[in-house]
């Protein structure tokens, strides 16, 4: 009689179903390793939420919470991008040729893992580059625009944009120096001589946050004119100085597609003047060449004009035929990062 036992657990048989058994169970591991899931992603929520290709887009236009629910697998991608915009400064007083308004601090940082085209005050190296986070919430603060006077700060994690001075009153006997901030207010006019505008990026940062502002004139200018305001100080530019009779024009905001179309950021105000028109309010109706300043005001308008909200604009300076001064824009925060 033939061993069946021996049969069944020896020879080529138990052979070729031991290497079936083994070649299978090797299939079914690779099958398992190339259906698995893939990377995954910072997840997060607050504010209003746009996507833009790759990428998740979050805008404070004012207080809340950006909160990081779950981290990326791959560290490189727990990095964000941001854009953090202080209020504007309100022009200077009601009376005439007071200094305009400078624009917000501005603060912005592409992430190495990002692909948008940022401002030139982009920060490219330093504690401020591909900023980290981490699974927590991060309280946003959004800075009111002067009303009047000096514009409010902005904050997000370790980010502060600092608020932008107010312009300088005129005319007065006493000084009419703007003041200083993210960018600095424009000078008024004294009733003899002109004052000169605040100091920008101030308190100090890397890059710059904003620029100074323009200097106001007097009756006792040497080559003569009318006294007139200097322009508040803008994010990528400094305040005009007022001319012989002309007032000072807002400096130029900066321009970034964070948050996917191009927009212009933190605009100086023009100034205000004594009673005549302004090619400042006529050739920037808005402030500054980016449009996002007020208006100084001149004999010919309806008055000053406030900076445009949550862009960080400067208020306009006030003008003797048509007081009242503008006020500042409030600001900004806008974070990003990869999805996909």
């Amino acid at each position: 009689m033939r061993d069946i036992k021996n049969k069944l657990t020896s020879g080529k048989n138990t052979k070729n179903i031991k290497n079936r058994r083994g070649k299978s169970f090797g299939y079914q591991v690779l099958g398992f390793g190339a259906g698995g899931a893939g990377d995954s992603f910072i997840c997060a929520t607050g504010g209003t939420i746009t996507t833009s290709g790759d990428f998740k887009i979050h805008t404070f236009t004012g207080g809340g919470t950006f909160n990081v629910v779950s981290l990326a697998t791959d560290t490189v991608n727990n990095v964000v991008s941001y854009l953090v915009v202080a209020g504007g400064g309100s022009g200077g007083s009601a009376g005439d040729s007071s200094g305009g308004g400078g624009g917000g601090g501005f603060r912005e940082s592409k992430s190495a893992v990002d692909s948008y085209n940022a401002s030139p005050a982009n920060a490219t190296s330093g504690p401020t580059y591909n900023l980290p986070v981490s699974a927590q919430g991060y309280p946003i603060t959004i800075g009111a625009g002067g009303g009047p006077g000096i514009g409010a700060a902005s904050v997000f994690s370790s980010i502060t944009s600092a608020g932008s001075g107010m312009g300088g009153p005129g005319p007065t006997t006493s000084a009419g120096v703007g003041q200083a901030g993210g960018s600095g207010g424009g000078g008024g006019s004294v009733t003899c001589n002109g004052s000169a505008g605040g100091a920008g990026n101030t308190p100090p940062v890397s890059p710059p946050q904003g620029s100074p502002g323009g200097a106001g004139r007097g009756n006792n200018d040497p080559l003569g004119g009318i006294r007139f305001g200097g322009g508040g100080g803008g994010a990528g530019s400094v305040g005009g100085n007022a001319g012989v009779n002309t007032q000072g024009c807002g400096g130029a905001g900066l321009s970034t597609n964070i948050a996917g179309p191009s927009l212009a950021f933190s605009g100086g105000a023009g100034a205000g003047e004594h009673a005549n028109t302004s090619t400042c309010a006529t050739n920037f109706p808005n402030g500054s060449p980016c449009g996002t300043g007020g208006t100084g005001s001149n004999a010919s308008d309806s008055g000053a004009r406030c900076g445009t909200a949550n862009r960080g604009g400067g208020g306009g300076g006030g003008s003797s035929a048509k007081p009242g001064i503008g006020y500042g824009g409030s600001g900004v925060v806008i974070v990003r990062y990869k999805i996909q």
